[in-house]
């Protein structure tokens, strides 16, 4: 009698295990399949896209902040390195983002860290050749996000900044 209960408690253990592994390792690849599904509107892959101001009734995302502009760039690495440039932008903070497919950050930097100089990285996956002129972060997979955030203190002050955020690029190396 004892035996049969220790092999369903370890049974019954097992598959919670496995259970509890699948949520874990394949939760964070679905959001981001999710919210690069939902931003694919905002551009094509490999390009940057520049959302209007989030309101109550315009959101993309979940709860996004309604003080900061999103650029974004749904980029795909399988045809080669990816190059983001960001100048200057004339508002208070803005920060660039990169994350990989799992979610995981790769690289951030923000205008402090900038220091007034325009950023320019190239996204590559391990192997891939990239000039020796610009930094390089490698990310694990061939797929991932690059967010551009923007403070925007007062809404007067939108035009000025979306025509400097503009500037902002993302396209495959040559």
């Amino acid at each position: 009698m004892l035996r049969q209960r220790i092999g369903w408690i370890a049974l019954v253990a097992g598959i919670a295990m496995f259970v509890y592994w699948g949520a874990v390792a394949m939760t964070p690849r679905t959001l981001m399949h999710l919210v690069m599904g939902r931003l694919e509107q905002n551009a094509p892959v490999n390009a940057m896209g520049h959302a209007s101001l989030s309101t109550a009734e315009r959101r993309v995302i979940v709860r996004p902040s309604p003080d900061l502009a999103y650029s974004t760039c749904l980029f795909d690495l399988t045809d080669g390195p990816l190059e983001i440039t960001v100048e200057p932008i004339g508002s208070p903070y803005w920060s660039l983002s990169v994350f990989d497919a799992n979610t995981d950050v790769a690289f951030v930097r923000n205008d402090r860290e900038a220091n007034g100089q325009p950023v320019r990285v190239a996204l590559a996956l391990e192997g891939q050749a990239v000039p020796g002129d610009i930094e390089v972060v490698r990310v694990s997979s061939d797929r991932g996000l690059a967010l551009l955030r923007i403070l925007v203190p007062e809404r007067g002050s939108f035009e000025a900044i979306d025509t400097d955020r503009r500037n902002a690029r993302c396209a495959l190396l040559s």
